[in-house]
């Protein structure tokens, strides 16, 4: 992403941001409600128009760089009412691929049970999504995602409501993700699971106020200039625990 610039109406929500993200590796997105995290997910999925700047992908423009994209959006903007099951929405992740009125095959088939395998959600492949869980309905977007079968996967707010448990388990995917040579972005306002796992993060408010691994620039001076409250960063026993005041 190079010199970025972006908006809606009139207002910034980008302002020259600039950041490489290297192949292969988990990368944080944080910064707090507002920061322009999901704006820059959809300029790079080529779903809002910048003002300024690029964004190349493996050295391609967005145009056509496409389906090298997975995506998971906020689990908030899923209508888990719709009755559909849980192999059902694995699939959409192949539509892009399908192109119209070509039915799934075999092939198409295939992927998704072994995306399923992936996340751990073959035994409720035939489950109706409003029958999940937090954490299983997560496992299901993943899925979903890597049914497109991209090289970089960007995930919008996974970790939202999910109890201690659900995010270990959801880390535990990720990085398993990461070691198939998938590289994926993660826009999260939780500091400590990018803390934990992470090998990136870019701290995003607006602006890029810094970006390194975690243990480096999660300190009090800049995570409070990310989220303009004040922060306190603790150290226990190796790792890096941020407290909000």
């Amino acid at each position: 992403v190079s010199d970025l610039w972006a908006g809606y109406n009139g207002q910034a929500a980008l302002e020259g941001v600039t950041v490489t993200v290297e192949e292969g590796c988990l990368a944080g997105l944080v910064g707090p409600n507002g920061s322009g995290k999901s704006t820059l997910l959809r300029v790079i999925l080529g779903l809002h128009r910048p003002w300024r700047g690029e964004v190349r992908l493996f050295g391609r423009k967005v145009d056509r760089a496409r389906r090298v994209l997975g995506y998971m959006p906020q689990v908030e903007l899923v209508d888990w009412a719709f009755p559909v099951s849980v192999f059902d929405v694995v699939m959409m992740g192949r539509y892009g691929r399908l192109g119209l009125l070509r039915r799934p095959s075999r092939h198409d088939r295939e992927v998704v049970w072994h995306c399923l395998e992936q996340v751990g959600m073959t035994d409720l492949a035939q489950r109706q999504i409003g029958e999940l869980s937090g954490g299983q309905q997560r496992r299901v977007l993943v899925a979903r995602a890597l049914a497109q079968e991209p090289r970089l996967l960007l995930l919008d707010e996974p970790f939202t409501a999910l109890d201690a448990s659900a995010q270990h388990d959801l880390l535990d995917l990720f990085n398993e993700v990461r070691a198939a040579g998938k590289t994926l972005l993660v826009a999260t306002h939780d500091l400590s699971c990018v803390a934990a796992a992470f090998d990136h993060a870019a701290c995003l408010n607006r602006k890029i106020i810094a970006f390194g691994e975690p243990r480096t620039i999660f300190t009090e001076e800049i995570l409070n200039a990310t989220f303009q409250t004040h922060l306190l960063v603790v150290n226990v026993e190796g790792k890096t625990c941020v407290c909000y005041q």
